[in-house]
């Protein structure tokens, strides 16, 4: 299995290189004269297809790295940029109002504090990206999105949340895909 996955790393590294190859003789193979009889064009196309080769090997190294983690994955060519894009499953929990708010001021305090604990801890051990709060009194209270290969596994990260545990906040969960390491603007 293993070998396997090497050889079609391999594959995928080898096909790159002789796209790039064929990309930087397009010109047919003619041979250009440099007027000032400088070989840093020659220099500077073979640095090109160094560097495009690395980024090749770095995406593919990557893409297996998350498959061998669990992690759901596909990706595709950005048209404007010509790089791979990978677009990886993550889960977003929602937070909704519990059913029991019947808490008194210090022990709904307590829980807060504890709750915003346990979403430092997620954050800190890599398990989530992203939480806050609605701008609302609604039902709907917050959001965490969870960096984790299963939804079993987000629901039980979630479900560990002291607030949730005590009724105040109920969870649920949904799968969620996002081009990975875009930022937010």
């Amino acid at each position: 299995m293993e070998k396997q996955r090497l050889n079609s790393m391999t594959r995928y590294a080898m096909a790159f290189i002789l796209a790039l190859a064929f990309v930087a003789c397009k010109d047919g193979g003619e041979h250009h004269d440099n007027d000032s009889g400088d070989s840093r064009d020659g220099e500077h196309e073979v640095e090109h297809v160094e560097r495009e080769t690395e980024k090749a090997k770095s995406v593919a190294q990557e893409i297996q790295e998350l498959k061998d983690a669990g992690f759901q994955i596909f990706e595709y060519i950005d048209e404007k940029t010509g790089d791979t894009v990978i677009m990886k499953q993550y889960f977003m929990a929602f937070l909704k109002r519990g059913e029991n708010r019947s808490q008194s001021k210090e022990e709904a305090d307590s829980l807060q504090a504890l709750h915003m604990a346990h979403l430092g801890r997620m954050y800190e051990l890599g398990y989530a990206d992203i939480s806050g709060p609605f701008g609302d009194d609604g039902d709907l209270r917050g959001v965490t999105i969870y960096n984790v290969p299963t939804l079993q596994m987000a629901d039980s990260l979630a479900n560990m949340d002291p607030s949730v545990k005590a009724g105040r906040l109920a969870i649920e969960v949904k799968p969620w895909w996002a081009a990975q390491g875009f930022p937010l603007r």
